[in-house]
């Protein structure tokens, strides 16, 4: 009974030390929860790290298009992903609707591929070797 008493007292012992090295951290961590946001200071880094597909093409043209309007709409988003009323993920599609529907219509480079022969070919190759070929 000794035996099974100071094997106890033993797995009793290393448990409070565990629990009591928790504690511990989460006190730590509680002194400075916002550490990791306050190293993020440029809103656009901040949103940008928040865009999904085709997100960064959609921001970069509209910085381009439209610098002033851009940078009032990043620190707005960016106050938004701050206090939590966005948290998914902001694809080219999503952001590039944000733009138009507040007016700005941001002109994206488009491409239409088709596939020819195993291969992907641009239209406009597509309709260019199609008329070499009619002249012929």
């Amino acid at each position: 009974m000794s035996d099974d008493d100071s094997e106890l007292q033993r797995l009793q012992s290393k448990r409070l030390a565990e629990m009591q090295k928790n504690i511990s951290f989460r006190d730590t961590m509680d002194k400075n929860p916002k550490s990791p946001e306050e190293k993020i200071i440029n809103p656009r880094d901040a949103l940008i790290k928040q865009l999904g597909f085709r997100g960064l093409e959609v921001l970069t043209n509209a910085e381009s298009q439209f610098p002033n309007e851009t940078k009032m709409i990043i620190d707005k988003l960016y106050e938004l992903i701050k206090t939590g009323e966005i948290t998914e993920i902001l694809d080219g599609g999503k952001l590039l609707a944000l733009f138009r529907s507040i007016g700005l219509s941001v002109r994206m480079d488009t491409k239409i591929n088709i596939q020819q022969d195993g291969k992907f070919v641009s239209l406009t190759d597509k309709l260019t070797n199609k008329s070499d070929d009619d002249v012929e």
